[in-house]
């Protein structure tokens, strides 16, 4: 069965860096729509970036240049490097992936089958 297991985040100051990783299990990243989500506490769940198996990237508008996302097809995991990060980057981020589909159509939320646990990052000034 499909299974992802994220890692990372934590405390950082305005302007600092964070990286999540997220492992999966049971499917192939190469193979795969991958992305992330973020929830910040009374807010919707809203899609941070997305990468296709054909390599299309996708980001929100008010993280494009500062955050990147990527993957290891040997490692078989998933990452999400975020850099000058501000105090509304602060949320609870999601890996998602729809195994086995190539495309990723939207960043709605109910295309995504597969889900990681939360991983909090917090941005303080």
């Amino acid at each position: 069965r499909a299974h992802l297991e994220g890692s990372g985040g934590g405390s950082v100051q305005v302007g600092g860096s964070l990286r999540l990783s997220c492992a999966a299990t049971g499917f192939s990243v190469t193979y795969s729509c991958l992305a992330w989500f973020r929830q910040a506490p009374g807010q919707e769940r809203e899609g941070v970036a997305s990468l296709s198996a054909y390599g299309v990237l996708k980001y929100m508008d008010s993280v494009k240049g500062r955050f990147t996302i990527s993957k290891d097809n040997r490692e078989n995991t998933l990452s999400l490097q975020m850099t000058s990060l501000k105090p509304e980057d602060t949320a609870m981020y999601y890996c998602a992936t729809i195994p086995g589909k190539f495309a990723c159509d939207s960043f709605s939320r109910a295309e995504f089958s597969e889900w990681g646990q939360g991983i909090q990052v917090t941005v303080s000034s």
